[in-house]
């Protein structure tokens, strides 16, 4: 009777999460590949695992796929005139794929009992994502400044747009949910997207240990 007064809204006897302070997993952004993920043991300097959107995404990634983006008005005819469930409308199927993203994050590092997850700096974005589209400028239009322009402009148009904001709010909420903490970091302009994921983490572990 006094443990019921005294607690009056008794939480669920499910143990809370406990990951291991020295595994963090990086989350990095980008415009080809829009997320990538490392597990970094920080302590021992070793990366445990890597995933790329297609691997996080699974059979589902050929959500992402261009040409069935531009599609999708016809798809979701079909889909109405069949009476489908999976009829989705552009924002819907925005969302739908940050859940599973997110999903498979939250999956990962549970598997490897990590401690938190890093996410990247959202106004950092825009100077990542000029670094990225002024090196692949670079690299097919080389010695011509006018011909890289125009190439990052027309590659800017034809590019994945992705709603790195929306992303990320969907991956704290699922974390939250379970128990994993978040946090951000910065995500480093040079590096391949694995790189920028693992020592996105690494960063944050430095800098959460300085302070």
């Amino acid at each position: 009777m006094l443990d019921r007064i005294n607690n009056p809204f008794p939480r669920p006897s499910k143990p809370n999460y406990q990951g291991q302070p020295s595994i963090l997993v990086g989350v990095s952004f980008g415009l080809k590949k829009p997320v990538t993920v490392a597990v970094v043991d920080v302590v021992k300097n070793e990366v445990l695992a890597y995933r790329s959107v297609k691997q996080l995404l699974g059979e589902n990634y050929n959500l992402l796929n261009r040409q069935q983006q531009q599609r999708l008005s016809h798809e979701r005819h079909k889909a109405q005139k069949q009476n489908a469930p999976n009829s989705f409308g552009e924002s819907e199927l925005g969302q739908y794929i940050d859940r599973l993203i997110a999903d498979a994050i939250i999956a990962i590092a549970k598997t490897y009992q990590a401690d938190s997850i890093v996410i990247p700096k959202l106004r950092d974005m825009r100077e990542q994502i000029s670094s990225e589209i002024q090196s692949r400028a670079e690299k097919k239009c080389p010695g011509y400044k006018e011909a890289q322009q125009k190439y990052a402009k027309e590659y800017c148009i034809s590019i994945h747009r992705w709603s790195y904001s929306r992303l990320i709010e969907s991956i704290k909420s699922q974390a939250a949910k379970v128990g994993i903490s978040t946090e951000i970091g910065t995500q480093p302009i040079k590096g391949s997207p694995h790189e920028k994921a693992g020592n996105l983490a690494v960063f944050a572990y430095q800098e959460r240990q300085a302070a």
